[in-house]
């Protein structure tokens, strides 16, 4: 079984104590790799994870390949408030839910990084909108420059949270599998 990196690695350290959790990441594989060095642990993957010792085991130099959902949308419109809401093209799939964490880049000004979806609408409206919108767990009424990127897109992102059994380090990397396993 090959593996083919996607992205950048990282890693951080976990202890035996509270749960220790990662930086955001876009998911841009269905695979992440992590490998426990140093002490066993449990872990948990999600936009907003906390570790406990029912989660999945992972011994001390052992390594697992723990899948990811992907997800992603071209974006057509952002509004802009205290809450942002985010338009992607009409007649497309929204593979998001309420609770989900998203990124949005490509933007000059109206990117963010792992905020929470608060609410996705598919209603057609009346005034012309029948494309799905999501509202976003992002202040950006600071921001008075209208939306015109064509090329930006929203992405899901997750954490990786890390409960050891002792001192150690997680590594983790988005891969992709080919072969057999």
């Amino acid at each position: 079984m090959a593996h083919k990196p996607v992205g950048a690695g990282s890693s951080f350290n976990f202890t035996s104590g509270a749960a220790s959790t990662s930086s955001s990441f876009s998911v841009q594989s269905s695979v992440l790799r992590v490998v426990a060095v140093g002490a066993a642990a449990h872990i948990k993957i999600d936009g907003d994870p906390v570790a406990s010792t029912s989660d999945y085991y992972i011994p001390s130099g052992g390594t697992a390949t723990l899948a990811l959902t992907k997800a992603s949308n071209r974006v057509v419109g952002v509004t802009t408030g205290t809450t942002t809401i985010v338009s992607v093209p009409e007649g497309t799939q929204v593979p998001f839910g309420t609770g989900d964490f998203v990124t949005l880049s490509g933007s000059t000004y109206h990117n963010f990084s792992h905020r929470e979806v608060l609410s996705v609408d598919t209603t057609s409206s009346y005034d012309g909108y029948h494309q799905t919108r999501l509202t976003v767990d992002y202040n950006s009424s600071g921001i008075v420059t209208a939306f015109s990127e064509q090329n930006s897109s929203i992405t899901i992102s997750n954490k990786v949270s890390a409960k050891g059994l002792g001192l150690g380090t997680l590594y983790y990397q988005q891969v992709q599998i080919s072969g057999d396993a």
